[in-house]
């Protein structure tokens, strides 16, 4: 399990700050038609990079990733540098503030992935006003070689309170969408679907315009409890695919697999697009620098792509500690820039690519809420109007 790709609730405050309030949504990234005339979408990318001064490159030589197999070779590049969160008198502050209080008041102290994966982007995000809890507790029942969250074969029985705590939270910090996610809870025999759903159930009876992201674990490829989440009312049914198919064994726990991944992420989407339905969208994210080919990624993105998942993000693999996986590769901007646009010719609705992108990111999530507010109006313009004339 990947901590910050599990269940979380993203939290978007309404409460901008001055440098905030102009921020305008992101821009619609659209599709683009494969290049017609024998002119492969790779061919096409590799041309657009070419002109502004990148050349060709991606891994063509299969490696896999070890446990205390030497890093790549120099210090680590310095995209990966970002500003210290924190600060007096900013959303950081006031976020983690928010926080110790529900503590303080008597009750359990909401537990953000941002801080339990130590995440990179924890400045960015919270003081942009998204910050992603822990759902099920903080202890995994899996071991994946990439993640250090704790684990044990059997974690603490979930909090029963816990749906309305977060029901609670975030009807007071005020949120337009929030992203669900949690640790993987195999010893629960339906892998913690139902306590998602309640979740969902309650932040949608309190405030039903609120947008709902579950990124979740596989439930062992079970379905029925793929489908009590994906019928819970939720707008964005997430599950990570990780990494390529050939380093499935080597990256993740025993219990997932690829194909598993692909019939769950295939599950909610058929799900969704039943007559009566509401609408689901679908999501997953890889993990690059592991010794995977582009080739491996591009198939990786073509099986996704084809169980009809809606958005993708691409992010640089780092390792937690000295006892998991070593980097194989330090994937560059550019080459992320490449996927990105491979991504957007095979159909993705939007791919987020890039060193520091997780699959929970504020940009990803304010583009998440302009495409369903389009979808939505596009969906009211195609209905036909009610003619009273008509039912006479």
């Amino acid at each position: 399990m990947r901590l910050h790709l599990h269940t979380l609730l993203a939290v978007s405050l309404q409460h901008p700050g001055p440098a905030a309030r102009h921020v305008h949504p992101p821009r619609m990234h659209m599709p683009r038609p494969a290049p017609s005339g024998g002119i492969t979408a790779k061919e096409a990318a590799d041309a657009h990079l070419a002109s502004l001064g990148y050349g060709p490159g991606g891994r063509t030589e299969a490696m896999r990733p070890k446990v205390g197999a030497p890093m790549p070779e120099g210090r680590r590049p310095d995209w990966f540098h970002v500003p210290a969160p924190g600060g007096a008198n900013t959303r950081f502050a006031d976020l983690k503030e928010s926080l110790e209080k529900t503590a303080h008041e008597g009750k359990p102290r909401l537990a953000t992935v941002c801080e339990e994966a130590q995440c990179p982007n924890i400045g960015e995000c919270w003081n942009g006003g998204t910050a992603t809890i822990m759902l099920l507790g903080d202890t995994c029942t899996r071991g994946c070689k990439f993640c250090a969250v704790k684990t044990d074969a059997a974690p603490e029985p979930p909090d029963e309170e816990e749906p309305w705590n977060t029901a609670d939270a975030v009807t007071q910090w005020g949120v337009d969408y929030i992203v669900l996610t949690s640790v993987d809870r195999d010893d629960l025999p339906d892998g913690g679907a139902a306590h998602f759903a309640q979740t969902v159930g309650l932040l949608k009876l309190r405030k039903p315009s609120l947008r709902v992201e579950c990124l979740v674990s596989d439930f062992q490829g079970d379905l029925k409890s793929v489908a009590m989440l994906a019928q819970s009312g939720l707008d964005v049914y997430a599950h990570n695919i990780e990494t390529v198919e050939r380093l499935q064994p080597f990256v993740r726990d025993k219990r997932a697999s690829y194909k598993q991944s692909l019939s769950v992420l295939k599950e909610a989407k058929r799900l969704g697009e039943l007559p009566g339905a509401q609408r689901v969208y679908t999501k997953s994210s890889i993990m690059l620098g592991l010794g995977e080919t582009e080739a491996e990624i591009l198939q990786t993105m073509h099986d996704l792509r084809q169980v009809g998942v809606d958005v993708l993000t691409l992010g640089q693999y780092l390792r937690p500690t000295d006892h998991h996986l070593a980097v194989v590769d330090y994937v560059t901007p550019e080459r992320f820039e490449y996927y990105r646009q491979q991504g957007e010719a095979m159909g993705f609705r939007y791919v987020a690519s890039g060193p520091m992108v997780r699959s929970s990111y504020k940009a990803g999530e304010l583009f998440m809420a302009a495409m369903m507010d389009r979808d939505r109006s596009e969906a009211e313009i195609k209905e036909p109007s009610w003619n009273p004339a008509l039912a006479i």
